[in-house]
């Protein structure tokens, strides 16, 4: 269960953006995004009521053993994709995907969640413009601030695949600064150890221009 204190949400101004969240999480049925079950309020909190998922983070895991298999790599990624294509489809850009919004059920299959950062209403190559997102998977048009739509998700599906199969993301840097830094102006140099299908599809997933990246620039 999820409670939020309505107080709180109309101080830091995220009202909005919780109700978006309620939307998604009670409209969309993939089964790899955790579904909303039951909302309910009283007076001062909101209550959500969300699958239990008793695997834990991507991130613990990540974490923990540091790297993946190529074939384990390839389920999870496999499975984000189905999920990303989906919110695509209903118009959605989920805009933070990271090892820590990534959960695993019982028989290990993932399920995305936290849609606080996500961008509903948008079709084919319809762009919007908020600076939002964790620093390690932001694409590189949201950095420059000049405006993405749904690839975005794609940029970052590569950099948490990088992640899973080298231990660190593509462009990881300390200093928060070099590190947008290099997302913008350095191409992400693939591992030897990489299998060449692999580095293939993450350099078409890390493509700094949008148009050009995998994943299709008119999605939906």
């Amino acid at each position: 269960m999820k409670i939020l204190k309505k107080g709180e949400l109309i101080k830091q101004n995220l009202l909005v953006k919780t109700m978006a969240e309620r939307h998604i999480l009670e409209k969309c049925t993939s089964p790899y995004l955790v579904k909303l079950h039951y909302a309910f309020q009283t007076e001062t909190k909101l209550y959500f009521v969300i699958d239990f998922l008793n695997g834990g983070e991507l991130f613990t895991y990540l974490r923990k053993e540091q790297r993946f298999s190529d074939e384990r790599t390839k389920i999870y990624a496999a499975e984000m994709v189905e999920a990303l294509a989906y919110l695509h489809r209903s118009g959605i850009i989920y805009r933070d995907l990271k090892p820590e919004n990534v959960l695993l059920d019982y028989e290990g299959h993932i399920r995305i969640t936290d849609f606080g950062l996500s961008k509903i209403g948008l079709k084919g190559d319809t762009q919007t413009h908020s600076f939002c997102g964790t620093p390690e998977y932001l694409a590189p048009e949201i950095i420059s601030g000049k405006g993405h739509n749904m690839q975005a998700d794609w940029w970052s599906l590569g950099a948490l695949m990088y992640e899973m199969l080298s231990g660190r993301p593509p462009h990881y840097n300390k200093d928060r600064n070099e590190m947008l830094r290099s997302v913008l102006h350095v191409v992400v140099p693939m591992k030897s150890y990489f299998e060449p299908v692999s580095s293939q599809f993450l350099s078409q997933l890390l493509e700094r221009d949008p148009e050009k990246r995998l994943g299709g620039f008119k999605e939906g």
